[in-house]
């Protein structure tokens, strides 16, 4: 038999949920016969899958040593300080401006040099995260292609990523604006309400026909700056599907510059070589949230915005030349 005490970061979470992250390597079907067995106890008692644990519980799983040996693994992490930049922090929520070319989470490379991992390196840096605690790990509420930069919320605790996930899902108070730089012009605003679909297997996203398999998608763009043959636009996620504003702007014909996947191939070479432009320019700018409670209040009514990098704010001047001339 081992117990572990429930710490303030998993306050409120599933029983089920805080034994699949201590017991991180175990199958999913050792959990639940665990459960189904009766070899789970929350302060002395049986308890559901389904029940909510409170900070200072003890859980008791009767198991061997050795299984815990093969079934728990602490999260590796290094200490040390943040090197991008952090636009909130507060005892729950942790909001990063993440730049262009670094991917959120891991991929199936087996890549370590990730958000998440700067994070989790940077709270065990201020000792807010055990990494020999795997009850609850501090995760992002939601993600960003590699080749995006701008804004991410991570939750430091169990209810800030609960209360950051509940948010992100029902889109009622808070607001995602993207920038993007685009083929053409736009001279005013438009919704572009197209159904989209992914290929998992392609790794890319198509329209697509409610009927076909398509699942409801929506983008307001507005125009934000003309710079001749390109221009500066703002894009309002009311949905949040894969690639949704790189899909969406290529439909309408108006390709972000610098896609590799739905873009202009031939504007793309034409930037590479002018101007030394080889990535996707697509930025979440900015994060407006609304009137909120509980562990996200101190958000209330508050907006935060990503910068331009030097490198984006160069192409942007050196475009606005040209235009003059």
């Amino acid at each position: 038999m081992e117990e572990i005490v429930v710490q303030a970061a998993a306050d409120g979470q599933r029983v089920e949920k805080f034994v699949r992250k201590w017991l991180s390597e175990a199958p999913l079907s050792y959990i639940f016969k665990a459960f189904r067995k009766k070899d789970v106890k929350v302060n002395g008692h049986w308890v559901k899958r389904e029940h909510i644990l409170h900070a200072g519980d003890v859980v008791r799983v009767y198991l061997s040593k050795e299984q815990l040996a093969d079934f728990s693994k602490p999260r590796p992490a290094v200490k040390r300080n943040l090197d991008i930049p952090v636009a909130y922090e507060d005892e729950n929520v942790l909001i990063v401006d993440k730049p262009a070319g670094l991917l959120v989470m891991g991929d199936d490379k087996g890549s370590s040099n990730t958000l998440v991992q700067k994070v989790l390196d940077y709270l065990y840096f201020k000792g807010e995260f055990n990494p020999a605690d795997t009850s609850f790990v501090p995760a992002p509420a939601h993600r960003l292609d590699r080749n995006t930069a701008g804004l991410v919320c991570f939750g430091k605790t169990d209810a800030g990523l609960k209360a950051l996930e509940e948010l992100f899902k029902e889109r009622k108070d808070i607001k995602k604006s993207y920038l993007a730089l685009v083929k053409g012009r736009f001279d005013r605003t438009i919704e572009i309400s197209v159904p989209l679909k992914k290929d998992s297997k392609k790794g890319l996203v198509e329209a697509c026909s409610i009927v076909n398999g398509g699942k409801p998608a929506i983008t307001v763009v507005h125009p934000v700056e003309d710079l001749g043959d390109v221009s500066l636009v703002e894009c309002e996620l009311l949905t949040g599907r894969t690639h949704q504003i790189r899909v969406h702007l290529a439909y309408v014909g108006r390709p972000i510059v610098g896609d590799g996947k739905y873009g202009d191939f031939e504007m793309n070479r034409v930037f590479a070589e002018k101007y030394g432009w080889r990535n996707q320019f697509l930025r979440a700018e900015r994060l407006a949230f609304g009137e909120l409670k509980g562990v996200l209040s101190p958000l209330s009514g508050r907006e935060f915005s990503s910068p331009l990098s030097r490198k984006e704010a160069d192409l942007i001047n050196s475009l606005r030349e040209e235009r003059k001339n």
